[in-house]
Order: C-alpha cells, then sequence, then structure tokens
C-alpha cells in the first residue's frame, strides 16, 4: 500500500514537472519586443531612413533641420517644402538639447549636408525640472555648432518661436526666458560668425507670445505660421552657404 502511495506521488510530480517545462518551452518561443529604453534620445526614429539616404551630389545643396516638435510637425503640414527642396527634416517631437546632441552625428553629421539649422530650447524650459538653465541649453547649442564647424557643416543657429504660455505646464512663465535665450544665441552666433535665423520677430504678439492667427496652441504654428517660417528660413539658408565660415 505504501509503495502505491509513493508511486502515486512521483506519479503526480512528473506530470506536474513536464506541465511546467512544456510551460516554459511555450513562453521562450514567444517573440520577445525589443527593448529600447537605452535609446533616450531615439536614435531608431530616423536610423532606416538615414540608411537608404544616397549621399549628396556634387551639386546639391543638403540642409538638415535638427529640432523637436516644431520642425517634426513642419513636414507633417507642409510635406512640399521639404519635398521640393533639398532638405531633410530631423524633428523629434519633445526633445530637449541634449538629445539633439546625442543625435548629432547620425542625423547630422553622417548625412553630409553643407548647412545644419539647429532649433533648441522650448522642451528644455517647459519642462521645468529645475535642473535646465538658459547656460546649459547654450553649452548644448555651442557643442553642436562646433561639431558642425569641424565637419565642414554651415551653422544656422534659430532664436525660438516666442511662447507665451504652454498648455501642458501653465505654472512656467517662458516668454522671458525665451527671449533671455534668444539674445544668448544671437550674442554666440555674432562672436562665431554663424548665421541667425530669427524665427521670434515675425511670429511674436504684444505679449511676447505667438500670433493667434499663426499658432494652433500658443506653441506650434500652424499652416500659415509655417509659411512664414519659409520666408525667413530660405533667406538664412541662402546667407549661410555664402559665408566663408
Amino acid at each position: 500500500m505504501k509503495s502505491k502511495f509513493l508511486f502515486f506521488i512521483l506519479l503526480i510530480s512528473t506530470v506536474s514537472l513536464f506541465g511546467q517545462a512544456q510551460k516554459t518551452d511555450s513562453l521562450s518561443n514567444k517573440p520577445q519586443k525589443e527593448n529600447f529604453a537605452d535609446d533616450w534620445a531615439a536614435l531608431t526614429k530616423y536610423q532606416k531612413e538615414n540608411e537608404l539616404l544616397p549621399p549628396p551630389n556634387r551639386k546639391e545643396k543638403r540642409v538638415v533641420f535638427l529640432g523637436s516638435s516644431i520642425f517634426e510637425f513642419w513636414k507633417q503640414k507642409d510635406p512640399e517644402y521639404f519635398n521640393n527642396n533639398p532638405y531633410l527634416d530631423r524633428g523629434i517631437s519633445g526633445q530637449i538639447s541634449p538629445q539633439l546632441l546625442i543625435r548629432f552625428r547620425q542625423d547630422v553629421i553622417n548625412l553630409k549636408p553643407k548647412v545644419v539649422i539647429i532649433l533648441a530650447g522650448s522642451n528644455d524650459i517647459s519642462g521645468n525640472t529645475g535642473h535646465v538653465t538658459n547656460e546649459k541649453i547654450m553649452n548644448n547649442i555651442k557643442s553642436m555648432a562646433e561639431l558642425a564647424r569641424l565637419h565642414h557643416i554651415k551653422v544656422i543657429l534659430c532664436k525660438y518661436l516666442p511662447v507665451y504660455q504652454y498648455p501642458w505646464n501653465k505654472s512656467i512663465e517662458p516668454a522671458e526666458i525665451i527671449v533671455s535665450l534668444n539674445e544668448m544665441i544671437a550674442a554666440y552666433a555674432k562672436e562665431k560668425n554663424y548665421t541667425v535665423l530669427d524665427y521670434w520677430t515675425p511670429l511674436v504678439d504684444e505679449r511676447k507670445g505667438q500670433r493667434p492667427e499663426l499658432t494652433v496652441d500658443g506653441v506650434h504654428p500652424n499652416l500659415a505660421g509655417y509659411k512664414i517660417m519659409q520666408g525667413v528660413t530660405d533667406a538664412a539658408i541662402k546667407k549661410a552657404l555664402k559665408n566663408r565660415h
């Protein structure tokens, strides 16, 4: 009787272990989702597009637009502007200046443009983490500009678009912070002989925010706003290409 009981226990244990093994095998056979937690700067966003991009020909005056949502949404609202020109949009919504710096080699240098347009700072300011200062934003902008010059890429630094209030973070008063950042950008550009692209002046209203008829939310331009940006951008590109530095 005792031996039958032991045999019964052994049989149950064997079936149980076999079931667990099958369960483990079935789990291991499922395709595991790739973990991109280490890609803080979202290098994967444009990686494949960059790999498929042919090198510029001798006459091509390729321009890379490096920034965040302002640039990313621009191509969505006015794709012809980029499709009809040798312009590459490398904007990623929500990115802060250190993320742009990390992407600079992949999304700018390796694409061998004649010109890079750097638009940075607003997301740093709107985050309100308490760790961001205009000086730290400028350090990242300076590093990008220096990398560009080292690789013989003409530099255009943007005076940021006016913002009176961020809809997602109304505790911040960004208008004067952006004015101060723009002054620092202009002074640095003058010192280093970089071209300045002024997005602030043609879009600003009396509150130092964006003119209501040119924006969707006080931060991002609508199509009419982008059309104004297009004019000043093309003028800045022509100026940068003539710049000997």
